[in-house]
């Protein structure tokens, strides 16, 4: 490069302009860059609580998580199918009925039961009724709210699923009137929860 050049010269003082505009490109792309890099996860961690919600739900309504005791021993048997994973816990034990994890009344005797059921000061129009009442209360307000999850999960809403957790010994009386307070308060499928037992040989 010849320094008496008038064109070399003028190169010269043009680069450190050139140099600024360059820098000034630079800053704004990566400003660009930066903003279309960051990512909201507030939306995320939505949707991952709600599949946390359900996966909890699932996992505390399988047939594993049901506690054996004195109070409530399931019936065995040699049924091969997988429980169902839908549907409103419904628990009958020798002396109290439950909805998910609420207690929604106390049994009397195992006499008492196996005549009359819960009880004619527990039912709407006296001892034959088989309407509990304090049971389809609990039952009518589960259904609003498994309405609501069978539409978000795209479900058909017009009905609603009950896994009866009954002890082996439960009157058939009480178990009659639990099924017909399930169908009174729109449930319209019952799964029977069972432990698995031995098949009976040919």
């Amino acid at each position: 490069m010849n320094p008496l050049d008038p064109s070399s010269v003028s190169e010269q003082r043009a680069s450190p302009a050139k140099y600024k505009a360059e820098l000034r490109k630079a800053v704004r792309r990566n400003a660009h860059e930066s903003e279309a890099n960051f990512l909201n996860i507030t939306a995320m961690l939505d949707i991952m609580t709600i599949i946390l919600v359900f996966l909890l739900k699932s996992l505390g309504e399988s047939s594993a998580a049901v506690p054996q005791n004195d109070d409530l021993r399931l019936p065995k048997s040699v049924i091969r199918s997988q429980p169902s994973e839908e549907g409103v816990l419904v628990t009958v034990s020798k002396s109290q009925i439950l909805v998910g994890d609420n207690k929604v009344l106390n049994l009397p005797g195992r006499e008492s039961l196996t005549q009359t059921g819960v009880g004619a000061q527990e039912k709407r129009s006296g001892p034959n009724d088989l309407y509990i009442v304090k049971l389809g209360n609990a039952l009518q307000a589960a259904r609003k709210v498994d309405r609501r999850v069978r539409e978000a999960k795209g479900l058909d809403p017009s009905s609603s699923e009950a896994m009866i957790v009954a002890d082996g010994t439960t009157p058939y009386r009480l178990l009659i009137e639990v099924l017909f307070t399930l169908g009174q308060s729109e449930f319209g499928k019952y799964h029977l929860m069972v432990m698995q037992g031995k098949e009976i040989p040919q």
